[in-house]
């Protein structure tokens, strides 16, 4: 068997799987005709399938980061450095990304994201081939304006999904959209990390570049015919979803749309989690496999599995979170983050006892799981709940854009403080690794409970 269908094996079972239950629970009917849910359905598995691609072009070189240390073509700090820039950028470009998608439209939006993916992963794959060469540009600041590029069109892909799927889901039905949100985020990291260790082992530092690349350029055109931005673009017609801008008929101007947002007190805590999300995401996901390098931890099952078990987790993670907030919670996002926002510092604690030890991997899978389920929960779902269907790409934007100014802040942090070449293969000196994740799960569990009760007003409560 293939080494690339042996790790994919259990992940497709698993999706059998949480299929079948997902099918037999009990079901929102809000008498949605079978061309209508056909059709959506259609629209759905391509627009997810898009975004889920987009990260096999966003996180592989985070897949390859340890391996490129090793080799002596990328140091760790320089990783950092890059990723840092890259995530800045990525969270700044929510002010802009934001508006045009409520202008232009998810799928105007959506296509632009996967063109200029390919078109930057296409770049990095030639700098990396060309390196060494006479004449070769900096290999370093090509990778940081690159990354930087690619960082700003992949902003377009949250926003894109969730104003797409705003129009085609009434309030009542994104609890579960929220879990499968979560779950194409964890096949996004699947390819990024497992396919992109493949490429790299098995052909070199360019193919977990240009094979991304080739994969995106399929995936818009697929996305051009397929996507459509609403039901009456597919020829059907709308329907009141029951969201924020329920009764709205023309998104409100922007400066409206701002101030009414962050008037809201909910909406500066939710700025707040996510914030606290992007940290904690971001540093157990790109500090993991370095951290496993330099302690001589790279031949463990959770190093070698990384990309299959955050799968696996983020799965799990997601559909736990969709099914109980529609099922248990009423539709409520805040008893659900506050769940997961637990067993985050359950697993930061667990990080810190266990550091220097294989164990540590999977206290890390553990908040891989609470923080898909998190992200997925809020920026998928409670976005477009509190923004509405008209004005999804804005709010979708300022509260992501926060997720990656956390995640950068993680980079900036961790560049500084990690230990780099000798002093790496000390374990004491990686205590600052959870130590600084720790007071960012407590704050965010604060948060959570502070939501619990939250719900969207409709526009007639304006």
């Amino acid at each position: 068997m293939p080494p690339w269908l042996e790790k994919f094996l259990p992940i497709l079972l698993l999706l059998i799987a949480v299929s079948v239950v997902v099918s037999r629970l009990p079901k929102v009917d809000l008498g949605h005709q079978e061309d209508f849910k056909r059709r959506r359905r259609w629209n759905w598995i391509v627009l997810g399938l898009a975004y889920s691609l987009l990260y096999f072009g966003r996180y592989n070189l985070s897949g390859i980061a340890g391996e490129l240390d090793k080799a002596g073509v990328l140091s760790r700090r320089e990783f950092n450095e890059i990723d840092a820039i890259g995530l800045l950028v990525y969270g700044l470009a929510f002010l802009l990304n934001g508006p045009l998608t409520d202008r232009w439209g998810g799928r105007a939006t959506i296509l632009i994201a996967l063109g200029g993916s390919a078109v930057c992963n296409t770049g990095m794959a030639v700098v990396f081939a060309a390196r060494g060469t006479e004449g070769a540009p900096d290999m370093l600041l090509s990778l940081k304006v690159l990354n930087a590029l690619n960082m700003y069109f992949q902003s377009f892909g949250a926003v894109s999904i969730v104003k797409v799927n705003a129009h085609w889901f009434h309030v009542r039905e994104r609890g579960v959209l929220g879990g499968l949100f979560g779950i194409l985020i964890s096949l996004g990291l699947y390819f990024s990390y497992d396919w992109s260790l493949l490429l790299f082992r098995g052909a070199g530092v360019v193919a977990p570049f240009w094979v991304p690349a080739a994969v995106l350029a399929a995936m818009f055109f697929l996305a051009l015919g397929i996507i459509r931005d609403s039901p009456s673009h597919a020829g059907l017609k709308d329907f009141d979803t029951g969201d924020a801008t329920s009764g709205q008929q023309h998104p409100d101007p922007l400066s409206v749309v701002v101030r009414r947002l962050f008037a809201q007190p909910v909406i500066w805590i939710l700025i707040a989690i996510e914030f606290c999300s992007g940290f904690l995401r971001q540093a157990v996901m790109k500090q993991y496999r370095p951290y496993a390098v330099a302690l001589e931890q790279s031949q463990s099952f959770v190093y070698e599995n990384w990309g299959m078990l955050l799968c696996i987790a983020g799965i799990l993670g997601g559909v736990f979170a969709g099914t109980i907030s529609d099922h248990v919670f009423g539709s409520r996002r805040g008893p659900v983050a506050s769940i997961l926002y637990a067993g985050l510092l359950v697993g930061a604690i667990g990080c810190y006892v266990l550091l220097g030890t294989p164990s540590v991997g999977w206290s890390i899978v553990l908040m891989s799981l609470c923080v898909i389920g998190v992200h997925g929960m809020l920026s998928g779902t409670a976005t477009a709940d509190f923004g509405g269907s008209k004005n999804a790409g804005v709010v979708t934007g300022v509260i992501d854009g926060f997720v990656y100014l956390g995640s950068a802040a993680q980079g900036a942090l961790y560049a500084s403080v990690l230990p780099t070449g000798a002093a790496a293969k000390d374990v004491a000196n990686w205590q600052v690794w959870p130590l600084y994740m720790l007071p960012v799960a407590i704050i965010g569990l604060v948060f959570c409970t502070r939501v619990w009760n939250a719900r969207p007003k409709n526009h007639q409560a304006h």
